[in-house]
């Protein structure tokens, strides 16, 4: 089960596709209002160990999980879990920026809607307040009603995030959210993430060391599908236990 400091806890978590095994025996617990970076060279399981966690697996038809993954007090993987609950409580942002084809205002207010919002003195609150959190409000104020391909990278990715947090999520999911930006998109984006743990938890991967020794309270290293080490951020990469860890922070391998 959960302890407070603790939003998700996964115990002995395994997953395969088909016949390969992705993940093996994942046993963690993801600190509440922190920033949590999962590292590890390609093909660690890192996007695999993400996708557990809302449940974004279970569209890979050959996908096997077993284990646990708490969450508000229950187990997530369990087959009485609301899966469309879940992912609104749990959010997902993706390393390229997905704006809906549609306005700014109605990107942010798609999921409220699905809700039941329909005031729109109470939607325009809730644009606004998603707005000013992705700290892009000021920059779009003016033309809500054009459409959201019309922003730049930097501001499509912060308007995907803008567009998670109008639905008030717990922990809020990104899967390299950084790699397809400019490094002054880039600089935004983490000073976000920096932000917003104070509401919510953050499970970021990341390929960009710096990045996960920059804006990550605490940081997780994969390897071959295993969970190597963990702990805060500054020991980790300063202080590891295990040399593997201590390899791949310094650049000797991956």
């Amino acid at each position: 089960m959960q302890t407070n400091d603790v939003v998700m806890q996964i115990n002995q978590l395994n997953l395969a596709y088909g016949a390969f095994e992705v993940l093996r025996d994942i046993t963690l617990g993801i600190k509440s209002h922190r920033v949590t970076a999962i590292i590890g060279p390609s093909g660690s399981g890192k996007s695999s160990l993400i996708r557990c966690l809302n449940r974004m697996v279970d569209l890979v038809p050959s996908s096997r999980i077993s284990g646990e993954i708490y969450f508000e007090n229950n187990d997530i993987l369990s087959s009485q879990c609301d899966v469309v609950q879940l992912r609104q409580r749990v959010g997902m942002v993706f390393q390229k920026p997905n704006p809906f084809p549609r306005s700014i205002y109605d990107n942010i207010a798609y999921g409220p809607r699905l809700r039941g919002v329909r005031r729109p003195e109470e939607l325009d609150h809730i644009v606004e307040s998603a707005l000013r959190d992705a700290a892009l409000w000021q920059e779009v104020h003016d033309r809500l009603n054009t459409s959201a391909l019309d922003l730049s990278g930097g501001q499509q990715q912060r308007l995907c995030i803008a567009r998670c947090q109008a639905v008030k999520p717990r922990v809020l999911l990104m899967d390299e959210p950084c790699s397809a930006l400019d490094p002054a998109s880039t600089a935004s984006v983490e000073d976000l993430i920096t932000g917003l743990r104070e509401n919510v938890s953050i499970v970021l991967v990341t390929h960009n060391l710096q990045q996960a020794a920059r804006i990550s309270d605490y940081t997780v290293f994969l390897l071959d599908g295993q969970l190597v080490e963990h702990g805060p951020t500054q020991e980790l990469f300063t202080r590891a236990e295990d040399q593997r860890t201590d390899d791949y922070v310094t650049g000797r391998f991956g």
